[in-house]
């Protein structure tokens, strides 16, 4: 039941042959056999319940909310969540409870579905890995799948894997079946990131098309809603529900169309796919270009015309990304000083102490870092050779691809990170700014110029890890864009994940692989 689509499970709740209570306690069971995993900050577990029998209530009546009754959901805890905490992962808001739910999380709610919990992520959505936040690293449900067991001979609890990040709890909560969707935020690609990492498929929506309203702010000029299952249609569900104008975020721009469901036989016959010469980056594994070129040649094979294309900005962007982000992280801080809400430090000396004291224990090293250097970038002897400078290149990355569209171009496809995930270990070795240039150097360029981009999981790695590849699209064709990567799907046969423990949800026979006899016949 745990492993079904969006649309199956709503039908099977429909017809009785579940219950949303029973479900929810399903997903409550599974979130206690994987909490080694560390995918939620906080667990929901009174009000979901409440929430599930609210939804059988209803479902008894046959008066359902939407197609969303009954459904569990996970929420990436930098969305407010009326009586909820919403921490951050920081202890700077370690006891923060929002009055209100944000505008994605209220949307959801009125569909009937039910919050599961908060999940982990890096400190203030700043980070790769999902391992910076003061509850702890978030494991790769993928570590304990069989496939990455016996193909590398690791014991998981001393050898696991990262799950990318920043929203990295969200895709380990929906990789690992705890429910069936999940909320992240994307500002660089922090939805699209560990989705790669952990298999699932992670949107990023045209910016404006979701409501950042009740979401903390990052960087306000790129923040994006995240959309983050196991399925290109589920997502396509989801951005038909949370898309739209909202009066409460001035940026939002109208839905171009209603969208609840993708076509089964969407041809590709008429699609030019675009493949940037640029995205060959130093550091990219050959298994990451293996399948990256066998889906051009699955385009190909389908009539579907491939062309090299150039988005000759692509080398700036990185650079000009940290500049633009560091910036905007710097003001959008400065609201944590103490006097408000949040930590406040015990320094009483001086308002200023005060000041510094709460700032210093509140935020971790890379939030710090990013504050002090955004404060440089903005200072009036610097601000026009950093940021505005760093503004002009960013409107040139974006007419980048703008130019590419206009020629005809319907999709671009590229890699989403350069490798499979990565071992903790190594990751945390390497320098923090480093590791980010690094992981987003795919990702980013599709904020800075507000584009939708969607990453698919498409293969497992020669060490049983995810392998996904991206999709960007022309802004505000995000349902094109997923038409375009449900055919993706279609034909890649991603397994799904085979996490075992204990006992199986699934009721699925599975071999020492983890993987079910169909499930074997797919995986790369």
């Amino acid at each position: 039941m745990l492993g079904l689509t969006i649309r199956e499970v709503s039908v099977a709740l429909r017809e009785g042959r579940v219950s949303p209570t029973e479900l929810c306690r399903k997903c409550l069971n599974r979130i206690k056999k994987t909490q080694h995993l560390n995918a939620y900050i906080t667990v929901t577990e009174e009000l979901a319940l409440k929430q599930a029998q609210q939804a059988e209530t209803r479902l008894l009546r046959g008066v359902p909310k939407g197609p969303l009754d009954g459904i569990p959901f996970a929420v990436k805890d930098n969305f407010c969540t009326e009586n909820v905490k919403t921490t951050c992962a920081s202890r700077m808001l370690k006891d923060y409870t929002p009055p209100y739910n944000a505008t994605v999380v209220q949307k959801l709610l009125d569909q009937g579905a039910v919050l599961m919990g908060k999940t982990n992520m890096d400190e203030f959505a700043m980070g790769a890995g999902s391992t910076d936040g003061a509850f702890g690293p978030v494991k790769n449900p993928w570590s304990y799948a069989a496939p990455y067991r016996e193909r590398t001979g690791t014991v998981p609890d001393s050898d696991w894997v990262i799950t990318g990040g920043s929203s990295g709890g969200s895709a380990a909560a929906v990789a690992s079946l705890t429910s069936y969707l999940a909320l992240g935020s994307d500002t660089g690609g922090s939805t699209r990131n560990p989705g790669a990492l952990c298999g699932v498929v992670a949107l990023k929506p045209t910016y404006g098309l979701l409501s950042r309203h009740g979401l903390i702010p990052l960087v306000n000029s790129m923040d994006v809603p995240g959309i983050m299952t196991r399925s290109v249609s589920d997502t396509a569900i989801i951005l038909g529900i949370l898309q739209g104008v909202d009066v409460r975020d001035s940026t939002t721009v109208t839905a171009p169309s209603s969208l609840t469901e993708l076509p089964e036989d969407f041809d590709v016959k008429n699609i030019r796919v675009g493949i940037p010469k640029e995205y060959h980056a130093p550091g990219m594994s050959e298994e990451t270009l293996a399948q990256w070129s066998r889906v051009a040649d699955l385009f190909e094979r389908a009539g579907a015309r491939v062309e090299q294309v150039s988005l000759p900005h692509t080398q700036h962007s990185i650079v000009c990304y940290h500049v633009l982000c560091h910036a905007e992280v710097a003001s959008n801080m400065a609201r944590f000083d103490g006097l408000e809400y949040g930590h406040r430090s015990e320094m009483d000396s001086s308002t200023e102490a005060m000041y510094a004291s709460t700032r210093h224990e509140g935020f971790n090293d890379v939030v710090r870092g990013r504050i002090l250097s955004g404060n440089y970038f903005l200072l009036k002897r610097n601000y026009q050779h950093y940021f505005l400078k760093a503004q002009k290149v960013r409107r040139l990355i974006a007419d980048d691809f703008r130019r590419v569209f206009d020629s005809g171009i319907d999709i671009l496809l590229t890699p989403t990170t350069l490798t499979d995930a990565a071992r903790y270990y190594d990751f945390t070795q390497e320098d923090n700014q480093t590791r980010s240039a690094q992981d987003d150097v795919f990702t980013q360029p599709a904020n800075m110029a507000g584009l939708p981009a969607v990453s698919v999981p498409t293969a497992l790695s020669r060490r049983g890890l995810p392998i996904g590849l991206q999709l960007i699209g022309p802004a505000l064709q995000d349902k094109k864009l997923l038409c375009v990567a449900q055919w993706i799907e279609q034909r890649v046969g991603f397994p799904s994940i085979g996490y075992s423990d204990d006992s199986d949800d699934s009721g699925e026979s599975r071999d020492d692989t983890g993987l079910t006899k169909k499930e074997q016949t797919s995986a790369v």
